[in-house]
C-alpha cells in the first residue's frame, strides 16, 4: 500500500482526535486473508524501513492523489497501513481502516491527529463502525488482498453522497513478473498473493457494484528516482498515448450511482449577450418550460446595437417570465458568465449563447441529462451531427475537432466539442468549482476552459449532447479564427502543465 510520511495540516478545532476504537468483532476470515494478515502483523515494525527504501515511487503516487483529492476532505481511507498516506492528504476529517492491529497501533502513534479503526474492510461490521458519509473513499493497492471485490465496492455506498468519489489506485498487471522479481532481490518488501487486475478489470467490478466510473488515468513509468530522469519520465513521459499503457500506477475514479439525486427544481439560463439586439425576443419564445422554475438573466456586454434597450423592452413585453438583466462589468464571456452565475438562483446553470445556434428547444435534454444522473457537467456538442451550411467555417471546424481530441487526452473524459457555448452543471457544484479556482486562476477569456477544466478537477461525470448547430439568422460571429485558435493552443500547454504533467 502507497503512504506518504508527510504531515497532516489540519484545523485542531475541526478534525477528530484519535480514539482508540474497539474494533468490532470479526468474521471468520478464509485461509488466503489470515495468511495475509498474519503476513501484515509480522512485517508492521519493518514497513516504515521499507518504506523509505521506497520513499521516490511512494512521493510519486501521493502528488498525483494530491491532485485528485483537495485538502480539508473528508478522507475513508481502506487499507491504510501505517497512514502515511491518509495524513498525506491533509484530510479535514480522516479515518483509516486496516486489519492489521500492529500497523493500526504503530498509525495512532505516527499519526494522532486521525482515526484508525482495527478491522476487516470486507466485513459489514467493521465499515458499520465508521461515521460517514465521506467527500473522499481510497482503497490504495487493498484491492489486490480482497477475497471479493465487488462485494466490498458494493458496501461502500452507505457512506457515499452524490458528491463522494470512490478513488482506487492498483498496480498494472503488466508490471507483476517486474515488482515479484524486485521481492526476490530484496528490493521491494516481500508481499502475499495479489488479486491481477488491469484497468478494464476495475471499471467492470466497479460498474456491477453500481459505482459509475468517472474517469481513469495510469501513471509512473519509473519507480526509481535515476538521478532525476525518474521523475521526468512519469511526469511527462508516462502521460503519452501509447507509453501510459507500460505505467506502473494506474487510478480509477468512480462515483455510487446509488445516491444520484434529482433534487432539483428550479434552473437558471444565463445568456450573454454583445450586438445580439435581433435575438433576444426569439430567445425568450424559444425556451421551453422544461422546469416548474426557470430564472432567465440576461447579461449584456458593453453592445453598440442597442441590446440592451431591447432587453428592457423584452423583459415588459413577458412580465409572465422571470427575467433580469445585467451588465456585465469586465469584458470578455468569462466575465459576463460568472456574473450571472453568481447571482442565479436556479438549483440548475445553463449557458445559451445569445446567437441562437445552439437551438434553445435543445435545453430540455441538457437538464434532463442532469436531473436524472447520467451526468454532472452537461457539455454540448455541435460536431456529431450535421450543421447548417455555412453554422462553422471550415478551418474552425478542423481545429475544434483536432482541440477535442487533444482535450479528451488531457482531461481523461470524452469531449468531441469544447467551444460549444452551452454548458450545464448545479450550482452547488459551481460554488465548490469556484471556491478551487485559484488553481487554475485567470487564463480563460472564453469561460469554457473555467468550466472545463474545474469539473475534471472536481472529478464531475461529463456527458457530450448532441445538438443541431444552426447558422445564424442576427448578427456576425464574433470568433477570430487565428487569434482565437492561438488562444486556444496556449490553452492546451497550459492544462498539460496543471492537469497532465503534475
Amino acid at each position: 500500500m502507497a503512504e506518504l510520511d508527510d504531515p497532516a495540516r489540519q484545523d485542531e478545532h475541526e478534525r477528530p482526535q484519535a480514539a482508540a476504537m474497539a474494533a468490532p468483532a470479526p468474521k471468520a476470515l478464509s485461509p488466503r486473508k489470515a495468511a495475509i494478515l498474519d503476513h501484515a502483523n509480522r512485517f508492521a515494525d519493518e514497513r516504515a524501513g521499507w518504506r523509505d527504501k521506497a520513499a521516490f515511487f511512494h512521493g510519486e503516487d501521493a502528488c498525483y492523489l494530491r491532485f485528485l483529492i483537495p485538502p480539508g476532505s473528508r478522507v475513508l481511507e481502506i487499507g491504510c497501513g501505517l497512514g502515511d498516506t491518509l495524513a498525506a492528504l491533509a484530510p479535514s476529517y480522516g479515518v483509516g481502516i486496516d486489519f492489521s492491529d500492529k500497523q493500526i497501533a504503530i498509525a495512532r502513534t505516527r499519526h494522532p491527529g486521525l482515526t484508525f479503526i482495527a478491522g476487516d474492510a470486507e466485513d459489514p461490521a467493521t465499515l458499520a463502525a465508521v461515521t460517514g458519509p465521506f467527500d473522499v473513499i481510497l482503497v490504495l493497492d487493498t484491492i489486490g488482498s480482497l477475497d471479493d471485490c465487488q462485494q466490498f465496492i458494493e458496501q461502500l455506498h452507505p457512506l457515499c453522497t452524490r458528491e463522494t468519489r470512490l478513488v482506487i489506485g492498483y498496480f498494472s498487471h503488466l508490471w507483476y513478473p517486474l515488482l515479484k522479481a524486485a521481492e526476490a532481490m530484496g528490493l521491494r518488501m516481500p508481499q502475499p498473493e495479489q488479486n491481477v487486475l488491469s484497468p478494464a478489470d476495475l471499471r467492470n467490478l466497479a460498474q456491477l457494484a453500481d459505482f459509475d466510473p468517472v474517469k481513469s488515468e495510469q501513471r509512473v513509468l519509473s519507480p526509481l528516482r535515476l538521478y532525476g530522469l525518474g521523475r521526468f519520465a512519469n511526469r511527462f513521459l508516462s502521460v503519452l498515448p501509447g507509453l501510459r499503457a507500460l505505467s506502473l500506477r494506474h487510478y480509477l475514479v468512480a462515483r455510487s450511482m446509488r445516491c444520484v439525486t434529482d433534487d432539483v427544481r428550479s434552473a437558471t439560463v444565463v445568456v450573454p449577450a454583445r450586438n445580439e439586439r435581433g435575438n433576444i425576443e426569439p430567445a425568450v419564445q424559444r425556451i421551453a418550460a422544461f422546469c416548474p422554475d426557470i430564472e432567465l438573466i440576461f447579461i449584456e456586454g458593453h453592445s453598440r446595437d442597442g441590446t440592451y434597450e431591447e432587453m428592457e423592452r423584452v423583459r415588459q413585453a413577458f412580465p409572465d417570465h422571470d427575467i433580469k438583466l445585467m451588465r456585465q462589468p469586465g469584458k470578455g464571456k468569462a466575465d459576463a458568465v460568472f456574473t450571472a452565475f453568481d447571482a442565479a438562483r436556479g438549483d440548475v446553470l445553463m449557458i445559451l449563447d445569445a446567437d441562437l445556434t445552439m437551438p434553445p428547444e435543445q435545453l430540455p435534454k441538457f437538464f434532463e441529462a442532469l436531473r436524472s444522473g447520467k451526468g454532472e457537467f452537461i457539455n454540448g456538442s455541435r460536431l456529431v451531427y450535421p450543421m447548417d451550411e455555412g453554422a462553422m467555417r471550415f478551418l474552425n471546424l478542423i481545429a475544434n475537432k483536432t482541440f477535442s481530441y487533444l482535450f479528451s487526452w488531457l482531461l481523461n473524459q470524452r469531449y468531441t466539442d469544447t467551444l460549444c457555448g452551452t454548458k450545464v452543471l448545479r450550482r452547488s457544484d459551481y460554488q465548490r468549482l469556484k471556491a478551487g479556482k485559484a488553481y487554475f486562476g485567470d487564463f480563460d477569456p472564453f469561460g469554457d476552459f473555467d468550466l472545463i477544466f474545474g469539473a475534471s478537477k472536481l472529478n464531475l461525470k461529463t456527458i457530450d449532447l448532441p445538438i443541431r448547430y444552426a447558422a445564424r439568422s442576427y448578427g456576425e460571429t464574433q470568433i477570430s479564427r487565428f487569434r482565437h485558435g492561438w488562444m486556444l493552443l496556449k490553452m492546451v500547454v497550459f492544462a498539460f502543465f496543471k492537469i497532465k504533467a503534475i
